[in-house]
């Protein structure tokens, strides 16, 4: 082989490892260490992107008409944007809140519930639900691998035109893996980059006094399940934790969100009940009846007067991160417009 020849093959050697290489998780230094396996499902640039695509493709659901991101609009913390109660196809109502979803790899159980207990099985409940996508995981497999477009990605990412399931579940779960928050004003704070306003000082110690217990920093949850006296949903009668488990004392516990972005996920609470970070801390500093399992730490309405509670909100607003909420690595592929 000539010179000319040698160099070209390295040339395209190189240009091949770069297109292949692992993308290196962001962990943020203030962040304790993930709760997912990464050595069992690498993280890579290319099928991060293939994740991306499958969870904005409306190709999941049976009729075609409902993707991921329906439910988790990317500008809303991937929340749902002004519902109570997640939507499926045939305009069918779901039964719970669409959470938030970011920081993924620190959470050890998935659903509002706890029903999904790693991260690689989580796409698994929309797809099959009937009130959400409702359709069969191997016709989902089946539609994509059909697919023209998605069988030449499969060449570029698999060197084959065709993907497994195991594949799908991976490359979803790669996506929601990237799906890092950490760059709030509370973030600068802490890395001593910027200053509370004396409103948020305040704020932030009422929250240290008051709240800190279940949502605790850098996370701003401790994954407990845990029922805050809310009472049961009369429509509903969703018991939370116990539809998983069964057990009498886990009746109406339902998993302690994180309050990072907080300002972009309303309504609030597992149902959707509360429309504003007003309705929420009223409840909390109210009165209200409490079941014979309501956590021990809200039996008494918290000591938060009208000025403390928006003092707590401007704390709370310090939270969003509008890096992660605005990052076009997150929005709808553009490429996907092409197809």
């Amino acid at each position: 082989m000539n010179k000319l020849g040698c160099i070209l093959l390295i040339c395209l050697g190189w240009l091949w490892l770069c297109s292949h290489q692992s993308a290196t998780p962001l962990f943020p230094k203030q962040f304790p260490k993930p709760t997912y396996d990464f050595a069992s499902n690498p993280l890579q640039k290319d099928i991060i992107d293939l994740g991306r695509r499958f969870f904005y493709d409306p190709i999941l659901s049976k009729n075609n008409t409902i993707s991921c991101a329906s439910c988790h609009s990317p500008y809303n913390a991937f929340a749902h944007v002004d519902h109570e109660l997640s939507h499926g196809i045939y305009d069918r109502i779901g039964f719970r809140n669409a959470p938030a979803l970011f920081n993924l790899a620190w959470a050890p159980y998935f659903m509002q519930d706890g029903a999904i207990h790693h991260l690689d099985m989580q796409a698994l409940a929309p797809i099959s639900d009937s009130n959400e996508m409702n359709e069969a995981f191997d016709h989902v497999i089946s539609k994509i691998n059909a697919d023209t477009s998605y069988k030449i990605l499969f060449k570029k990412v698999y060197h084959q035109p065709h993907i497994s399931g195991a594949q799908f579940l991976k490359a979803m779960a790669q996506f929601l893996l990237s799906l890092v928050s950490a760059e709030s004003k509370y973030d600068s704070v802490m890395r001593g980059k910027a200053s509370f306003s004396q409103q948020e000082k305040k704020g932030y110690l009422l929250f240290q006094k008051h709240c800190a217990n279940c949502h605790q920093e850098p996370l701003f949850t401790n994954y407990e399940f845990v029922n805050n006296g809310i009472g049961e949903d009369q429509h509903l009668h969703d018991l939370g934790r116990y539809r998983v488990t069964k057990d009498s004392n886990d009746l109406l516990k339902f998993k302690v969100p994180s309050l990072r972005n907080i300002e972009f996920t309303a309504p609030y609470m597992h149902d959707g009940r509360y429309a504003s970070l007003k309705d929420v801390l009223r409840f909390y500093a109210s009165a209200h009846a409490m079941q014979a399992n309501t956590d021990k730490r809200l039996h008494n309405p918290l000591p938060l007067n009208a000025n403390d509670q928006v003092d707590i909100i401007s704390f709370l607003l310090c939270l969003s991160d509008k890096h992660f909420i605005f990052n076009p690595q997150h929005a709808f592929p553009k490429s996907m417009l092409k197809n």
